[in-house]
């Protein structure tokens, strides 16, 4: 029962945000939603900058592990 709360809790997490963003009114040229607006659209600098992160991570992990499987 456990386990199941702990998936249903993490499918949670990773769900709800997609349907909790706001979005701006249509027409709005203050934020962007119109055609005076600045272009739509999200910065994907800071997420590449995470996953860049995550796969050097992954990487000196799975180094780590070779050495020290040579080393013994």
């Amino acid at each position: 029962m456990k386990n199941l709360i702990q998936k249903l809790a993490f499918v949670a997490m990773i769900t709800l945000p997609a349907f909790l963003m706001a979005q701006p009114m249509p027409g709005d040229t203050t934020v962007g939603g119109g055609p005076a607006g600045s272009p739509v659209g999200g910065p994907i600098d800071g997420g590449l900058f995470i996953l860049l992160s995550f796969a050097a991570g992954y990487g000196a992990k799975k180094v780590y592990n070779a050495r020290k499987k040579v080393l013994d």
